[in-house]
């Protein structure tokens, strides 16, 4: 059993408008001296992901372009903890922002690291019942999001259809369902 490597030494590296970078220097189970680097998000306090799924049964996505892979990417509504406000209000913000649609109840289901080895982001993973459609999108300039649904006997066949060459699917997204069904 290993124990839990002792951290020496937490050093920043460059900070920008969003994330910063930073060194970390820890002693592993074997008693080596190692340096690992990672990104952390500035001014966020925590991810939070709903999986929306209408009384019809119909499950809510969105097709998000994301600058960094320089592609759309399937995934579900989701936000960053920016304002310093409960999770589940996050969780409400964004789904009703990138997608028009609302929940009167949600759940926490899981919380856990998204990319351990390389960011110290923490998504919180909420399930929303009978959402329903109450407005329209309310997009920040960054976002370019286009939402869709698909049927949830269906799910996984459905969301591989959207994938093309200009556009990937979360990997998550198909975990994180099969996650959500168990508390449905």
């Amino acid at each position: 059993m290993y124990k839990a490597p002792i951290i020496l030494e937490k050093k920043f590296l460059w900070h920008g408008k969003y994330l910063r970078s930073y060194a970390l220097t820890f002693i592993n189970s074997r008693g080596n001296t190692v340096l690992w680097e990672a990104v952390e998000r500035v001014g966020c306090n925590g991810i939070a992901c709903v999986i929306p799924i209408t009384i019809d049964k119909k499950v809510i996505i969105i097709k998000q372009f994301r600058p960094a892979v320089g592609k759309f990417v399937i995934e579900f509504p989701s936000g960053l903890n920016d304002k310093n406000e409960p999770l589940i209000d996050v969780a409400k913000r964004e789904l009703f922002e990138e997608t028009g649609y609302k929940a009167d109840t949600l759940n926490e289901i899981a919380v856990g690291p998204i990319s351990a080895g390389a960011s110290s982001e923490v998504l919180t993973i909420f399930l929303a019942k009978d959402v329903y459609l109450n407005g329209c999108q309310t997009l920040d300039d960054a976002e370019e999001i286009e939402v869709f649904t698909v049927s949830m006997n269906r799910f996984n066949e459905e969301v591989k259809i959207l994938e093309s060459d200009d556009t990937y699917v979360d990997l998550k997204l198909y975990g994180l369902f099969e996650h959500a069904m168990r508390y449905y």
